[in-house]
């Protein structure tokens, strides 16, 4: 039976089947849902059970409405309406007022838009019956579900559109290839809308598929990659369980069969031929053949050997992993003259097997191979390489010592010459006969300078000079005692002057520069017997030197000279003598050395100690002297001799005149101080450099301290009263040494176009008696006048 809508109605306690929905009643005793009418009793006590409306919970819709109107979904009562018009009915909850509408009169509920199962299943809603005219609510809010029926209106979809996937080759029937999956977005649980069977539509009959599961599986046996390696294949999903009239979507399935080991190696061709020249190089390639593989991979790769021929020993072959081809090389020299043809069984194997496939029989195959030697002008060939020549380093000059030999290796046997390449002897020690190829000596050689000579030997065809061949010849200097030992280094011997008889003093060895076969052996001995020193040999190159007698002396001879004769014992016999310098020397108690110098001996042995003593002492003061005087000096220089006018003190008078500098010999003249009467015609050349030196001292004339204080008060009132004197305070200095000092001007001040300030040692210029005379003066009269 087919509806549109479904009303449930609840009397008491039995739903029924109706167009109506009545909405449940409030009775007195329960102010919530009623109770099925009745009584009953229970232990005495009477049960009342009021009468209750009909319970509810659902009403259905069929999705996609097409009608015009909008779509009748049922409608609600309330036990209260008694028809008058007094009731009012509400709707409340999800698309309420706008997707679903209630006539607020007659109850019924209107969907005013196309429903979508897919989209929403089920609504919720909330209604309520209340009075229209005081709005209280004459029912408690009910809660039911608008459920929206399935109809079939979605097809179904594949979770992809387009699926890969692979299988070996020569699978057998039913091998798994794939699963496919489809979905449909209509309800499972009503009718056969979502119900799925799948099947094939192009593939076959090499695949099939499962109807129920998507399941792809292989439908012919021994499918062969080599034939075909790409399928496509169209699997179809269909509702309604298949039936006519339903829904249906497809998808492609791409099926690639991967290779297997099916094909074994084959050499497109039964024999090769191949060529090489005679001159090729050990490793070098003469050629490559490759035999042909269906497969791909791994499952083509190929191993080849040589299996069979007479020029196994002669060639080999290794694969090309890139390519898979068979690389033949050279293993051994090729000679044209010797041979000229070699024939090769080259094998083809594959590498990776399949036992599967043994059937098909050996997966390898083999091939023929023939190598043709060619011709080429080879150059000559040496009989040896390199050539070791031992010769001794006393040979004549001129002498054989060795030869060389070389051949054409070709038919024709073209002559040959020798030469020496004179880059590997720049100092022409050797010579070659350029026909035989002997070789002689130009020099003499000697091992002590070179112990080997290499040089190299060319060989030339005379038809064809392009043809050389070059090889080293080593030259051994063998050795000839003529060189005598020597000390192994220079001593610094010395003897204590306290030493006693039999002292050891020095142990020597020797060197030489010759290289005897056994070693060397020295023999050391004295040339003369020497009273003072002997000799011990201790046969191990070594020897000691000993005193034979004590008490030497410093005074009487500072050092000694010692003869040592050294002798090898090669042949011939080789000696040399060495003479050993043996010093005096004083030594402590416990033989170290204190002094060796005979000088300083003489000098303290010719004092006493307390001269020594006073001699020190004396050059201690000097120093203390010289640093104290340093010192004076680097102070003066930090003290300017003019101070500021607050630090003028007493017998200053500042006159802030620099003078002429050094060279101004009259800007004060010492003897004004020994002749005032002077001091007038001085003063115009006070700024004026004189044009002579004087080269002698004047000695002063002055016995008695009155006329400089004479002087010194005239020139006070002199400078009081100058006009041209500065307005401030000046310092007047009176340090001039006089016309005619060797030590030139002494002026304090520097000339008056100078600003820098200059050092003037002025106790170190100054005449020793006016220093003395100033000094004493300055003391005695150190009033403000001054």
């Amino acid at each position: 039976m087919t509806i549109n809508h479904f009303l449930l109605l609840l009397a008491i306690s039995l739903p029924s089947l109706g167009s109506t929905a009545t909405l449940p009643a409030q009775s007195e005793e329960d102010p919530g849902l009623g109770e099925p009418a009745g009584a009953a009793e229970e232990d005495g006590r009477i049960l009342q059970r009021s009468k209750r409306g009909w319970m509810w919970n659902h009403f259905f819709l069929l999705e996609e409405y097409t009608g015009t109107d909008y779509q009748y979904v049922g409608k609600l009562h309330s036990d209260q309406d008694r028809g008058d018009g007094s009731v009012k009915y509400v709707l409340n909850g999800e698309g309420a007022g706008s997707l679903f509408l209630i006539d607020e009169n007659s109850g019924d509920i209107h969907a005013t838009k196309r429903l979508d199962r897919e989209e929403k299943a089920y609504y919720t809603l909330r209604a309520q019956a209340v009075n229209k005219f005081t709005n209280h609510p004459l029912e408690p809010e009910s809660e039911f579900i608008i459920k929206i029926h399935d109809i079939n209106d979605n097809e179904p979809k594949f979770t992809k559109e387009t699926y890969m996937a692979t299988v070996p080759e020569m699978s057998d029937v039913g091998t798994y290839v794939l699963n496919v999956t489809a979905n449909d977005a209509d309800d499972e649980t009503y009718g056969n809308s979502a119900k799925l069977v799948y099947s094939i539509l192009q593939g076959q009959p090499y695949f099939s598929v499962e109807p129920e599961t998507g399941t792809i599986r292989t439908a012919l046996p021994n499918m062969d990659r080599e034939n075909k390696e790409k399928y496509q294949v169209v699997i179809q999903a269909k509702d309604m369980a298949g039936q006519m009239g339903g829904l249906s979507g497809t998808t492609t399935v791409n099926i690639t069969l991967t290779d297997v080991n099916d094909s074994p190696p084959r050499f497109p061709h039964s024999s090769y031929h191949l060529s090489a020249l005679e001159s090729a190089e050990i490793g070098s390639a003469v050629g490559r053949i490759k035999a042909n593989d269906a497969d791909i991979g791994e499952n083509a790769e190929m191993q080849y050997s040589i299996v069979d021929g007479d020029g196994q020993e002669v060639f080999s072959i290794a694969t090309d992993r890139i390519t898979q081809e068979g690389v033949i090389a050279v293993k051994k020299p090729l000679d044209y003259e010797a041979k000229r043809v070699y024939n090769l069984k080259v094998e083809a194997t594959n590498t990776h097997l399949d036992s599967r496939f043994n059937y098909l029989g050996p997966f390898k195959d083999t091939a023929t191979v023939k190598v043709t030697t060619q011709d080429v002008d080879e150059p000559p060939v040496f009989s040896m390489n390199p050539y070791i020549i031992r010769l001794h380093e006393d040979t004549v000059t001129g002498s054989y010592i060795g030869a060389v030999t070389a051949l054409d290796p070709d038919a024709t046997n073209n002559p040959v010459k020798y030469s020496i390449d004179r880059h590997t002897d720049l100092d022409r020690l050797f010579n070659i006969d350029s026909n035989n190829g002997s070789i002689t000596t130009l020099k003499s050689l000697d091992r002590e300078t070179s112990k080997w000579h290499n040089v190299s030997v060319v060989a030339t065809e005379i038809s064809n000079r392009r043809q050389t061949t070059r090889v080293p010849v080593f030259i051994k200097v063998l050795d000839v005692n003529d060189n005598a030992p020597e000390f192994a280094m220079i001593y610094e011997t010395f003897v204590c002057e306290n030493v006693k008889v039999g002292q050891l003093i020095q142990t020597i060895s020797a060197v030489d520069t010759d290289e005897p076969l056994i070693g060397h052996k020295f023999a050391f001995s004295l040339s003369t017997q020497n009273p003072n020193f002997t000799i011990f040999d201790n046969e191990d190159n070594t020897a000691r030197i000993l005193t034979k007698r004590g008490g030497f002396s410093r005074r009487q001879l500072s050092a000694y000279l010692l003869p040592v004769v050294i002798s090898d014992s090669d042949y011939p016999i080789q000696s040399s003598t060495s003479t050993l310098t043996v010093r005096v020397c004083a030594c402590d108690s416990r033989g170290n050395v204190q002094s060796c110098n005979a000088e300083a001996y003489t000098l303290s042995a010719g004092l006493s100690t307390g001269a020594l003593v006073a001699i020190l002492l004396c050059v201690i003061i000097l120093l203390m002297i010289v640093v104290l005087f340093a010192a004076l000096r680097r102070q003066k220089k930090k003290e300017p001799l003019i101070m500021s006018k607050e630090d003028v003190r007493d017998n200053v008078v500042s006159y802030n005149d620099e003078g002429g500098g050094e060279e101004d010999t009259q800007a004060f003249d010492i003897g004004t101080l020994r002749n005032p009467e002077v001091m007038d015609a001085n003063k115009l050349r006070r700024d004026i450099i004189p044009e002579m030196q004087f080269p002698f001292r004047r000695v002063s004339p002055i016995k008695d301290n009155t006329d400089v204080r004479d002087f010194i008060t005239g020139r006070l009132q002199e400078n009081d009263s100058d006009p041209t004197a500065p307005p401030y305070d000046s310092l007047a200095t009176y340090a001039y040494e006089g016309s005619g000092s060797l030590a030139e001007s002494l002026s304090s001040l520097e000339s008056a176009v100078t600003e820098g300030d200059q050092e003037y040692d002025y106790l170190s210029n100054w005449g020793p008696q006016f220093k003395k005379l100033a000094d004493m003066y300055i003391g005695k009269n150190s009033d403000k006048d001054t």
